[in-house]
């Protein structure tokens, strides 16, 4: 298996739903610490990782966001029978959610399902219950309370230069920053805060909170995107699986600041690594909050192309996230 799967899979199975992110929070700051000065966490819950300029009088601050946090559901109430029913925890698709299973902070499993007599097709998230295999509100109460977040319990494998599994999105952007410090040398000419951001599924709380606090000079947040490669796209996407990491243009939430752009596509040519455009016409990234903070930061994004992004089964090339932190790493010594 390649160092993007073991990275991957030692994060996407720790617990970390928005708002709830401590169990992935502590198993980022065990891996990231050795590559920075200082580490911390802010009371949004971000954690933020300093590598200390060289001190030179034009340095810089520069911000790199991958949030850490995940889709999820929360228990709203448990009927007699003892099933439990749920909000969504971020943007979650019903379609995706039938017959999975999920897993709460303590262990508990269960799985999602539906009211049989309502059709498939007239499906809303109020005709959904968990399962947790109780036969009574008493039991289920024993095992879960209203209030409790669940995650997808899905299995993750590696095969023929992919990787496949739940929240990919954005676990697979937390290893891209983390392969990213790892090549930064001793000496980095511009400050570097390396921030694995809360509650992004839910509204981009905390790098909006993070660039309030750093107040950076450029900022650069690392997602996934979707891509235009499979049979009958509902829409035109020139993005492609195994073709290389993506310099965002804009999506629904920003447009990015030109000159940063300009300077990852430039890093791409220098690292000789292949540089994709995307161009999303739905969701949006941490972009759109580190750029609006304050009085405004030039802000750009790296995407990694993701298949299936909010579902249970995402996937990702390798390739694509190793060269996303070459072209990051270039850029960050010699472009920005």
């Amino acid at each position: 298996m390649s160092q993007v799967f073991d990275l991957y899979k030692t994060l996407a199975s720790a617990f970390g739903p928005s708002g709830r992110e401590a169990g992935v929070r502590d198993v980022l700051t065990k891996l990231a610490k050795q590559y920075a000065d200082e580490v911390w966490t802010d009371a949004l819950g971000n954690l933020i990782c300093h590598k200390k300029s060289s001190g030179s009088e034009s340095s810089r601050k520069i911000l790199l966001a991958a949030h850490m946090d995940s889709l999820g559901i929360v228990i709203t109430f448990i009927d007699d029978n003892g099933f439990l029913r749920f909000a969504p925890v971020g943007g979650l698709f019903r379609g995706d959610l039938i017959n999975i299973q999920v897993r709460f902070a303590n262990g508990v499993r269960g799985v999602i399902s539906y009211e049989e007599k309502t059709s498939f097709k007239d499906l809303q998230m109020q005709h959904l219950f968990v399962d947790i295999g109780a036969s009574s509100r008493e039991e289920a109460e024993q095992m879960v309370q209203v209030g409790d977040f669940a995650v997808f319990d899905a299995p993750m494998f590696e095969q023929n230069g992919v990787i496949c599994g739940p929240y990919l999105d954005n676990r697979i952007g937390c290893v891209t920053l983390l392969l990213t410090m790892a090549k930064m040398p001793l000496s980095v000419p511009d400050d570097l805060y390396f921030v694995f951001t809360a509650q992004e599924e839910v509204g981009l709380r905390g790098a909006q909170t993070a660039a309030f606090a750093l107040e950076p000079d450029l900022a650069i947040a690392v997602d996934v995107t979707d891509t235009g490669d499979l049979p009958e796209h509902k829409y035109p996407m020139d993005c492609h699986l195994g073709k290389g990491p993506a310099v965002k243009v804009m999506d629904h939430s920003v447009l990015c600041t030109p000159k940063v752009r300009s300077a990852l596509e430039e890093a791409g040519l220098m690292a000789a690594v292949p540089v994709q455009k995307d161009i999303l016409q739905f969701g949006g990234t941490d972009t759109a909050a580190l750029q609006r903070s304050r009085s405004g930061v030039p802000a750009g994004a790296i995407s990694i192309p993701t298949r299936y992004i909010h579902s249970p089964s995402e996937m990702c090339a390798v390739r694509d996230v190793e060269q996303a932190a070459a072209l990051l790493a270039q850029a960050l010594l010699h472009t920005l």
